[in-house]
């Protein structure tokens, strides 16, 4: 049998201008795929990540449910267990498309149920509305994610760090519970004018390397970060959001707040409106994003 074309959309996630964020290949599917046809795509894109969504039925029929969507995520190497750009891009492209209704979307993923919830742009981020209103297509996604904790890290762990960073100065490191090495700047133009050695970052125990600095005195910003991940095929990652899962707590164990306006300093950059809940142990992640490509699939 002969498949139908698989539609997709390419998405700059965590930006509202084209060619800026973080891009991510979004494949609309009407069935699942063998894991092979998912990562020879993914390859085919060649953008950070690709990822399928597949409608879940409601098999009782309950017209109150948010919609639900199985998520997959995949760089040119290898399944993702999260990714927080990928996941708004999927959100942006059901909502702005009309696909779904609901303000709200429920994603089955390899990290739980994650949700994403449509804000339009009249909505401050207290929840009260703008006076004057906005265009109705003009929104933004936030998604609720959980947090990763950040633990003392080993010295065993980061021999080739120093060497990572091209002799930048460190003022902490970390490491996260899904294996990330996070290195504290003393700033966050130093964060911005790094030049790393990749080779290095290949030999390094860790799976990434998140970068972040205190943002500059009015920027507008708390916080820079840029995250490496050459192992996963992705030398740089222009906007991470999953990195955010750990920034977050990290972030206010040191300025002792909650709400937090961070740049990923990465040539593209981008914007991530967050706000960490300490009880929940849940971070959300607000962005905008735009679709720059669409098209479809024949093989």
């Amino acid at each position: 049998m002969v498949k139908k074309p698989v539609k997709y959309s390419v998405v700059d996630a965590f930006t509202d201008t084209p060619f800026k964020g973080n891009p991510a290949a979004v494949c609309l599917l009407e069935e699942e795929r063998d894991e092979e046809w998912l990562k020879a795509v993914a390859r085919e894109f060649n953008t950070p990540v690709t990822c399928y969504l597949t409608p879940i039925q409601d098999s009782e029929k309950n017209t109150q449910s948010n919609p639900r969507f199985r998520l997959r995520w995949f760089t040119t190497v290898a399944e993702v267990e999260l990714c927080g750009h990928a996941t708004l891009a999927s959100a942006h492209v059901l909502f702005a498309s009309g696909l779904v209704k609901s303000s709200i979307i429920e994603f089955l993923t390899l990290s739980g149920i994650l949700i994403a919830r449509k804000i339009p742009a009249r909505e401050k981020l207290d929840g009260s509305r703008l006076l004057n209103g906005a265009a109705e297509e003009d929104f933004s996604i936030e998604l609720d994610f959980p947090t990763f904790s950040v633990t003392e890290c080993d010295p065993t762990e980061i021999p080739s760090i120093p060497l990572t960073l091209n002799g930048a100065s460190m003022i902490n490191i970390k490491k996260t519970a899904i294996g990330f090495i996070i290195v504290e700047l003393p700033s966050g133009q130093a964060v911005a004018d790094l030049e790393p050695h990749f080779d290095e970052l290949l030999k390094c125990t860790a799976r990434g390397v998140i970068i972040t600095g205190i943002a500059p005195h009015g920027s507008g910003f708390d916080f820079f970060s840029r995250f490496f991940c050459p192992k996963w095929g992705v030398n740089e990652d222009p906007v991470c959001g999953s990195a955010h899962c750990a920034l977050a707590p990290y972030w206010s164990t040191k300025l002792g707040k909650s709400d937090f306006l961070a740049y990923m300093a990465s040539p593209r950059g981008g914007i991530l409106d967050l706000h960490l809940d300490e009880e929940t142990q849940r971070v959300q992640i607000r962005g905008k994003a735009v679709t720059v490509m669409e098209g479809s699939l024949f093989a």
